[in-house]
């Protein structure tokens, strides 16, 4: 299998096009969902005692239980440097900030920070942890290191999952005591597409319950189906509608995805919808045109190399409503890149200020989504998040401090991982129905024909045509895949109704070439369906029942035996196991598929 065009991490996007050949179910309003999950009215009386706790600590009435000292910190709201600064923690939060030796209380614990610098712990303004492979509390132990302390979860991943369970889901890790913070965007792709339908279906009512049910649930996730949004005939208009609706109704944030919005038509449109964000900027010109329409930037580091040389460029004064953030980045990936130190690092290298590259990463997201009392600043009533970085310049990280705990000591996650036991309703979700077997995979050409006109698709193909080729049929009257012509086999399997419903059809340059090959997923954006690519329909079957066998994942055939595989056992998606087994389990994968 190729890794030079097409990398084995890409075909994590090859299933935004199986939409196409994904197998279709006509009733949407009855998607399986979980209408008996709890659904909370949330109180703040423990802010509000938390709060007056801090009061007195702050006054000096009540000791702390640790002050980082002597520190050089960053104040994200005046872009100031500030030399010889102390950091008073208690209950989790920041209670006093200021001059070295100035606070009039005690602690109980106390660390010198002199020499070191101080910015405010990393926040992901549009990030879906289902990508790393990892569960929450897991996923705190990869990133936490590199300086990541609470990130916005847009997870309509894990909602074609779980349906009703989703925002129940993402809390649980921090119930449990992980210090990863974790504010949930609902996702507003659940289902992606009126043709489609999964684990979840959100409306108004859905989205209202969610945004109820606790004040951490900020948002709705990234608006894509954007024909939906603009046509009162498309069939998901009302629906997405409704949850815009709903969204105001309860004061959340309606987040958005232009890819392609790039005229100042539909950008102006997009942001006339309230779709609040877009984190597919690509182009230097379309990021200036939407930030002069107001839209709030996310910016992936495939937009920074464009976009932020010409903002410097064009002396831009206000780099408030921009943002850097990883979107998917797996577990493999993280551990050689980073987190969202790469990206603030990037951005420091193209010339951003260095204050300014902290605040991309941390304040701006915060204030976006209406949070920035609790996290995005070194300042009092805050989160206790605190980064030391002994070279702010290279974000070289020396110690994180999560919720006031020592978290990490250079690249070292010292935090004791929760344990939590998922339910049922989060592992057990692969419903095939049955054992697939090679008949399935066949296409059988109508009868009679020597050739058929196909429809072809190749990764990356997001133009409104397919491409087409006439293929021979064979003499059993089926079409075959042609791996040496570049032309391979894709199928999709319905992993939620129990139908074992396949759908099949034929891609151009991707694949593995040795015979008796498969590769088989159930990450397949965005319903999560389980999708399998060969050059056997043996080894296609087996695949795909592989990784429904194992609760979802990764699975490998090669010469008709299994030879890699990437256990996601939680929805599919994630796996509750350390990081370095998941990221061993990927490498192998890679490496196989690189033979093949």
């Amino acid at each position: 299998m190729s890794a030079t065009r097409y990398p084995l991490a890409a075909t994590l996007f090859i299933s935004v096009l199986l939409s196409a050949c994904s197998p279709r179910n006509e009733v949407i309003q009855e998607a399986v969902t979980d209408t008996d999950a709890p659904v909370e009215t949330h109180v703040f009386k423990e802010e509000v005692k938390t709060r007056q706790a801090l009061t007195q600590v702050a006054l000096g009435r009540e000791k702390a239980e640790l002050v980082i000292q002597n520190v050089t910190l960053l104040n994200v709201f005046t872009q100031e440097w500030l030399p010889a600064q102390d950091i008073v923690i208690a209950h989790n939060r920041i209670a006093w900030v200021g001059d070295t030796g100035s606070w009039p209380g005690e602690t109980q614990n106390s660390y010198d920070a002199k020499g070191l610098w101080a910015v405010p712990g990393f926040g992901e303004s549009h990030k879906h942890i289902e990508s790393s492979y990892l569960t929450p509390e897991y996923e705190a132990a990869l990133v936490i290191p590199h300086g990541n302390t609470w990130t916005v979860e847009g997870s309509h991943e894990i909602s074609n999952v779980v349906g009703n369970r989703n925002a129940e889901f993402w809390l649980e890790a921090e119930r449990k005591g992980s210090t990863l913070k974790i504010f949930p965007a609902i996702g507003s792709a659940t289902p992606p597409t009126v043709y489609e339908s999964g684990g979840g279906y959100y409306g108004y009512n859905e989205m209202r319950d969610f945004l109820t049910y606790d004040p951490r649930v900020v948002a709705l996730g990234e608006v894509m189906d954007w024909s939906a949004v603009i046509n009162a005939d498309n069939g998901g208009h009302q629906r997405i509608w409704e949850m815009i609706e709903a969204t105001y109704d309860y004061r959340g944030v309606v987040e958005g995805h232009g890819m392609n919005l790039t005229s100042q038509t539909d950008i102006s449109a997009f942001a006339a919808a309230g779709l609040a964000s877009d984190h597919e900027v690509r182009l230097a010109d379309e990021g200036i045109e939407k930030l002069r329409r107001g839209v709030f930037l996310e910016i992936k580091q495939a937009g920074m190399d464009s976009l932020f040389p010409k903002l410097l460029e064009i002396g831009l004064k206000d780099w408030s409503n921009i943002s850097v953030t990883t979107d998917d980045r797996d577990v493999f990936a993280t551990l050689q890149l980073g987190s969202m130190d790469y990206n603030i690092r990037s951005a420091i290298e193209l010339g951003v200020p260095l204050g300014i590259a902290y605040q991309l990463g941390s304040y701006n997201t915060a204030r976006h989504f209406n949070i920035d009392h609790l996290v995005g600043a070194l300042a009092p009533g805050r989160y206790a998040d605190v980064v030391l970085l002994s070279d702010p310049q290279t974000v070289a990280i020396e110690r994180v401090y999560a919720n006031g705990q020592l978290a990490a000591d250079n690249g070292e996650y010292l935090l004791p991982i929760p344990e939590i036991e998922y339910p049922q309703w989060a592992t057990d979700t692969m419903n095939v129905g049955r054992e697939l077997i090679a008949a399935d995979f066949v296409i059988t050409a109508p009868e009679g024909r020597e050739t058929v006109k196909a429809a072809v698709l190749e990764p990356f193909w997001f133009e409104p045509e397919f491409i087409t080729k006439e293929l021979p049929v064979a003499e059993d009257g089926t079409v075959k895949a042609d791996p040496e012509a570049g032309l391979i086999k894709v199928a999709v399997v319905d992993r939620y109704h129990g139908t074992a419903a396949v759908s099949k059809m034929i891609w151009q340059n991707v694949g593995p070439k040795t015979p008796g090959s498969a590769l088989a997923s159930s990450q397949s954006h965005d319903l999560h369906n389980i999708w399998t690519m060969g050059n056997d329909d043996y080894a296609m079957a087996l695949a795909a029942n592989t990784v429904a066998n194992m609760g979802g994942g990764w699975a490998l055939v090669n010469d008709g035996k299994v030879v890699a595989t990437v256990r996601l056992d939680v929805g599919g998606l994630m796996t509750a196991r350390p990081v370095n087994e998941v990221a061993a389990e990927m490498e192998k994968l890679h490496h196989q598929a690189d033979k093949m």
